[in-house]
This record gives structure tokens, C-alpha cells and sequence, in this order.
């Protein structure tokens, strides 16, 4: 499906909430929401039998309620609803393919809930070609889930070398439609010269930080000429890259993190920076793969 944002929905508030997610971010960027529910005991075709006997009843009405709920509090946007007689992990990772990028629900923050992706989850984030999206659910004030960071700066985690036009452009294109600033933060650890007998030497770390800078600047510059409209912030943390990526973050619309693809590896790896990002990032993570 071109054109199309998908949210993959599996009846938990958290895939409700990435659903409202989902749905701000395709009228901002002008797509198609297409809602996805994936599970391999849909029959072919839709039977009109009563609901008791109807294998497809539940699956339907789940994904209607939340095409109702979508539709009600934004009717200017086009939402199309999709029964997948398939697993869900394979559906998504095709869905992927077809779409501007994947929204997915996460858990909670708590000790026991951080490590909200699953199989299925960690699969699909892994080897999707296109950017996937995972949202948290927040109460409302009536009650119901929304996804967490619908407003805020765009943040972006940033190597200094290798490629990141792919990270960048997905970036700079969300800060532009949503109107914020972007933020671009790279996390380095202290140089080991920089510690002395005597403790920190402060002029080393200091360089260190400058380099460092100017280094992302250079990264910067192409992308703050394409999107002049963006005001852009960038930070230099000498600690390790994980742990200063997650504090960037904080109060964050959007945590934008990359991977890389790995054609031929059956195993999904993610590095340490978009680990920690997927698992105790507050906001919304889009983890983008690049080469």
C-alpha cells in the first residue's frame, strides 16, 4: 500500500493508543492509516453468520471500534481497516515494507514491564525495511490510552561516523510536519587520557567535547539547509552513548534512534544505544534502519 501509515492492532490499550499515535502522524504528513490486525485462524474471506459461530467477529469488531474511534476524532482522515489471515509477526514485517513506517504499542516503564517488546515485537523491529514506531499508552483525562509524547522536540541520536542520511531525513521530515525544534544529541565516553593520578584533566575532556561538536555541526549542516524551518539544537555528552541518549530524551515528542541492516542475519541485533531506547525511553522510539 503506498502512501500509507500502518499501526498494528492486537485489542491492548497500548495498540489503541499507538493507533491515536498513528493517526495524528498520518494527517500531519498527509497518508492513508491503514489498522492492521494479523492472526493465522482468520477464514479467507468475511462470512455473514452470526457472531457466535463467526470465526472473524472479534477480529473485525476490533478493528472497527478502533476505525470508529479514529474516525470520530479526526474525519478528515482516511482510514482504511485490514484482516490478515497470517502471523503476525510475518504480516507486520511485510506490512512494513508497503508503508511510510509501522507504529507499534509498548508496555510500560516499570522494572518489570521495561522490557516491553517480545518476540514478535523485537522480530518486527529488527528486520522491517522501513521505520518502526513504538508507542507507550498514557491515560486520558476521560480515561482512555493515548500514545505518550504527542508534543515536544524531535530527538535524534547521532554517530559520527558511518552513514546517517537515512536517520536524518526521517528526522528532519517528522520535526518539519509536527512543527518542533529537532535536537540531535551523540554520547561519547571520557577519553582514557583524560584521566590523570590527580583526577580529571579537564582541557582534554574539554577538546574532546569541542571535536566532538564540530565533527556533528559538519553532519548537521547539509540537513539544516534542506529544512531551513527547523531549528535545530545540538548536544555532545562524554558519557557512555546509551545513558546520554535516554537523558536527551527526556520531556522528548519523538526519540529517533537508527539501525543497521542486516540482510543475511536470521537474528534481529540492535546496538546498545537503540537497546536502551526501545526498552526505557518515556517517549515514542522510531527506530530507523539505515546501511
Amino acid at each position: 500500500m503506498e502512501q500509507a501509515l500502518t499501526v498494528g492492532l492486537d485489542g491492548t490499550p497500548e495498540s489503541l493508543a499507538a493507533a491515536h499515535w498513528a493517526a495524528d502522524e498520518a494527517e500531519r504528513r498527509n497518508l492513508t492509516l491503514r489498522l492492521m490486525h494479523a492472526w493465522p485462524l482468520l477464514v479467507p474471506e468475511p462470512t455473514r453468520v452470526p457472531s457466535e459461530v463467526d470465526q472473524n467477529y472479534w477480529a473485525r469488531r476490533l478493528v472497527h471500534q478502533a476505525k470508529a474511534e479514529i474516525q470520530a476524532r479526526s474525519p478528515g482522515l482516511t482510514v482504511v481497516g485490514n484482516l490478515v489471515a497470517d502471523d503476525a509477526q510475518h504480516a507486520l514485517i511485510q506490512a512494513a515494507g508497503e508503508s511510510e513506517m509501522l507504529v507499534l504499542g509498548s508496555r510500560g516503564v516499570s522494572p518489570a514491564e521495561s522490557y516491553f517488546l517480545g518476540d514478535i515485537g523485537m522480530s518486527v523491529v529488527g528486520h522491517a525495511d522501513r521505520p518502526v514506531v513504538l508507542v507507550r499508552a498514557e491515560e486520558t483525562d476521560d480515561g482512555g490510552p493515548r500514545g505518550s509524547g504527542t508534543e515536544g522536540a524531535v530527538v535524534v541520536a547521532l554517530k559520527l561516523h558511518g552513514p546517517s542520511d537515512d536517520l536524518l531525513e526521517f528526522a528532519f521530515t517528522t520535526a518539519a510536519a509536527r512543527g518542533v525544534p529537532l535536537r540531535a544529541v551523540h554520547g561519547s565516553r571520557v577519553p582514557l587520557h583524560a584521566f590523570t593520578p590527580w583526577g580529571m584533566d579537564h582541557t582534554v575532556t574539554h577538546e574532546a567535547r569541542q571535536e566532538a561538536r564540530t565533527s556533528l555541526g559538519r553532519v548537521l549542516q547539509p540537513w539544516r539547509d534542506k529544512f531551513p524551518g527547523v531549528a535545530v539544537s545540538d548536544t555532545v555528552r562524554l558519557d557512555s552513548p546509551a545513558r546520554a541518549v535516554l537523558s536527551a530524551a527526556k520531556g522528548a515528542g519523538l526519540l529517533v534512534v537508527g539501525r543497521r541492516r542486516h540482510r543475511h542475519t536470521p537474528v534481529p541485533r540492535l546496538g546498545p544505544v537503540t537497546q536502551a531506547a526501545v526498552h526505557h525511553a518515556r517517549c515514542p522510539v522510531a527506530v530507523v534502519p539505515h546501511a
